[in-house]
């Protein structure tokens, strides 16, 4: 069998990869039941799903309909950038305070894209400011500190 798309190839193998990592790792905690999950039960089946997904895109690879493709050569910065943007956020989350560390984390993962825009970088880092306000503060009541704090 010939691989006809690579990149399809490569990266459903690495979501079964990732997949197969979390399932396992799941299993260190309690499952529970479907009516009862344990704190194991969501990760073990969101790892399992993520596999067969990743299996089907590595199988549709190796099909005779596949569109033929190459895989670029790997973009080090781009990865230095996302990775980067959040480690960023968790160091600074504890003193800017949500609202800005997300805001932070937009812009500079924004950065890593190859049709970067300081408008729509900043618009779409103030909606998902006006978002995580919505969700997580309002939706979900979790307690972070919301504004840099100086003491």
């Amino acid at each position: 069998m010939r691989i006809r798309s690579k990149q399809d190839f490569w990266s459903g193998l690495m979501f079964v990869g990732i997949g197969l990592f979390f399932a396992l790792e799941a299993t260190h905690y309690q499952m529970g039941t479907a009516a009862r999950m344990g704190p194991g039960y969501f990760p073990f089946w969101l790892g399992v799903i993520l596999a067969v997904m990743g299996a089907g895109v590595a199988l549709g690879a190796l099909s005779i309909k596949a569109q033929e493709t190459r895989v670029e050569k790997f973009d080090w910065r781009v990865t230095a950038l996302i990775i980067g943007s959040v480690m960023l956020f968790g160091v600074l989350l504890n003193f800017l305070g949500v609202y800005l560390s997300t805001f932070i984390l937009v812009v500079v993962s924004s950065i890593a894209g190859h049709d970067f825009n300081w408008k729509v970088a900043v618009a779409n880092g103030a909606f998902l400011v006006f978002f995580s306000y919505l969700a997580f503060i309002r939706g979900l009541g979790l307690i972070f500190p919301l504004w840099p704090s100086f003491s």
